[in-house]
């Protein structure tokens, strides 16, 4: 698991891979909101039968703060596809795939943050199911050639797949202590510029921890069932 920060650790995630019989091992790239570039060195991602790039405070539109890093995680995130090794990349994650394997990342038309619904693309299967998942991004990706869009809304693709890498723009990951860790790099004026409150996202995810909980292992479950082993 890559965490980019200690706020965006794999969650629900890494509780269904261990409940699948997965070691989960998190590496954190940065440990100081602010020092963004301030970075750990990778692992070997041959090292591993998969990945999981979680999300990030940080945007692939402003490479700059995080140059020290992320071209050199985007590179490994190539080699490892072109290797075959499975991969699942949530939010920041799916756009760090999207972005390696040839699709781009923008600012998203509306930044979505709090429970949105999702649909299917032209009668394509949506695994995600409808939701409504987590979200809370600014940016959005443009899938890579060759890849199935499987599920969107109004504002961006939610998730996508190509060979045996998937992205989710969506944070199936998210628990109530998880969302408490996000707020922490959240101050008020940022919420308020954004019509949220501290105690309306936490009351958001306390009515939807336990179906969100099903719906994160049922995602999980069809990556590691439909894609892992293909």
């Amino acid at each position: 698991m890559l965490a980019h920060e200690p706020q965006g650790t794999s969650a629900l995630v890494g509780e269904r891979l261990q409940q699948r019989g997965y070691d989960v091992h998190d590496h954190v790239v940065t440990t100081d909101l602010d020092r963004p570039n301030d970075a750990a060195p990778f692992p070997d991602f041959a090292d591993y039968d998969m990945v999981v790039p979680m999300g990030s405070v940080r945007s692939l539109t402003n490479t700059g703060e995080i140059d020290s890093w992320i071209f050199d995680e985007i590179e490994r995130v190539r080699a490892a596809h072109a290797r075959g090794t499975p991969m699942l990349g949530v939010c920041f994650g799916g756009q760090l795939l999207a972005a390696a394997l040839g699709g781009e990342v923008e600012q998203a038309p509306a930044p979505e943050i709090g429970w949105y619904d999702v649909s299917a693309v032209d009668g394509t299967p949506n695994p995600a199911g409808p939701g409504p998942w987590f979200q809370w991004h600014h940016d959005r990706f443009t899938p890579p050639p060759g890849a199935d869009v499987l599920a969107v809304n109004d504002n961006a693709v939610q998730l996508f797949r190509l060979g045996r890498c998937v992205g989710t723009q969506f944070h199936p990951e998210v628990t109530y202590e998880h969302v408490e860790s996000f707020l922490t790099g959240a101050d008020d004026e940022y919420l308020a510029e954004h019509g949220l409150s501290r105690e309306g996202l936490l009351a958001g995810i306390r009515r939807h921890e336990d179906r969100n909980a099903r719906q994160c292992f049922a995602l999980v479950d069809w990556f590691l069932d439909e894609v892992v082993t293909s």
